[in-house]
């Protein structure tokens, strides 16, 4: 079927975080909310078919989770990406971020060190912090919006022995789609210093403008023995309120120790509807995916002309994954707090500030796109306001 990706949504009785906390973290009413990374569009036509079926049935008890679950994930990740992950060592999450933070708890010790690349997704601090473990952070390069890794300052990292890498794959915010040679750097950096490797590839069906995505543990043997996958539904079909993801393990060893501490919370089961959300994405989910891809494009052309014919001191390097544009607004000469607030009480617009992905993120700000087309150019127009006022223009 043709989905209708234009089609505005009334959000006002959603219970949606994006826009109901948003005056709460902004201090104003009345933005246009372009920050939390979940979409303005509905899922696709199959999901919500299931789910309503699965409503009528009328009873919403404990839910058992069948072989079919995994399968359907095992399937996709295959047809998809083209590894075939061993669904015996699949494990349940409630959303990969909590189980990073899991990770992070049960396998390493108080005080240890956790490594991850900077700018980047800022709950991977939140993770290290919060458990009481010591951030242990590399500096992406960059040049010209254009981010890789710099292999030489991760090894010299890497000789501290740190207890993990978490590694983003793609990259939050930057947009990048690391390739199997760069994977492979730094899974052998991580192999030769015995470093386990979280892989967080929840934006991994979100691939852009021909790119694919590679699967960290797909790369070689060596580093699949040392690395834990994560992947979701939620991010791919905007279903993140169900709260549900899957992690791979490299051992049953592994998997074991991270499953006793959620049986011991007797926290183990999908709920019932994502169990039907999740395996119905899996399997029926492929049309709306394209769909939407193309309409992601679209948005991100449409934003690369507007900034280029009109904000010519805002600009960005389009992503090769994610519907998150890392917006580089140094030309706007504005530093620290100038910008958010610039953006907040000048532009009207919700924007996640630069400086939460660390602080090579100083003069960014993130944009989520995700949304119909009108959205984007209401908040373009208002942004072209208010940078002409500053400007003089």
């Amino acid at each position: 079927m043709k989905y209708n990706f234009d089609e505005p949504v009334d959000r006002s009785r959603n219970f949606s975080a994006k826009y109901d906390e948003c005056a709460r973290k902004f201090g104003r009413e009345g933005l246009i909310p372009m920050w939390i990374a979940d979409m303005d569009l509905k899922t696709a036509q199959p999901i919500m078919d299931a789910m309503e079926e699965r409503n009528k049935q009328g009873i919403f008890g404990y839910t058992t989770r069948p072989a079919s679950y995994y399968e359907a994930v095992c399937r996709w990740q295959k047809d998809r990406n083209g590894y075939d992950f061993d669904k015996s060592l699949a494990a349940f999450a409630l959303g990969v971020i909590p189980a990073i933070c899991t990770i992070v708890r049960e396998f390493t010790e108080p005080g240890q060190e956790v490594m991850y690349f900077t700018p980047v997704y800022s709950e991977f601090h939140d993770s290290v912090v919060n458990s009481g473990r010591t951030p242990l952070t590399v500096s992406l390069k960059e040049q010209d919006g254009y981010y890789e890794i710099d292999y030489e300052a991760f090894e010299e990292a890497a000789k501290r022995r740190p207890g993990l890498l978490i590694m983003c794959n793609p990259h939050n915010p930057v947009g990048r789609s690391w390739t199997r040679e760069e994977l492979e750097k730094v899974g052998d950096i991580c192999v030769r210093y015995q470093i386990p490797i979280i892989s967080d590839e929840i934006h991994s069906d979100l691939m852009l403008y021909g790119h694919r995505h590679t699967v960290m543990a797909g790369v070689s043997g060596e580093i699949a023995d040392i690395t834990i996958t994560c992947t979701s539904a939620t991010k791919t079909f905007n279903l993140a309120g169900l709260q549900a993801a899957t992690l791979f393990f490299p051992n049953h060893e592994m998997k074991d120790r991270y499953e006793k501490f959620w049986f011991g919370m007797d926290v183990h089961r999908n709920n019932c509807f994502s169990l039907v959300a999740v395996e119905t994405a899996f399997r029926e989910g492929g049309e709306w995916l394209e769909q939407l891809l193309d309409y992601l494009e679209g948005n991100i052309d449409y934003t690369w002309d507007y900034l280029k014919k009109n904000i010519p001191e805002i600009h960005f390097l389009k992503p090769e994954s994610t519907y998150l544009l890392w917006l580089d607004c140094r030309e706007l000469g504005l530093s620290g707090d100038e910008l958010q607030t610039f953006m907040v009480q000048d532009a009207g617009l919700a924007l996640n500030d630069g400086r939460g992905f660390g602080p090579e993120g100083g003069g960014y700000m993130r944009m989520n796109i995700a949304c119909p087309r009108a959205t984007i150019e209401r908040a373009l127009g208002q942004l072209k306001a208010a940078v002409d006022r500053k400007m003089g223009r």
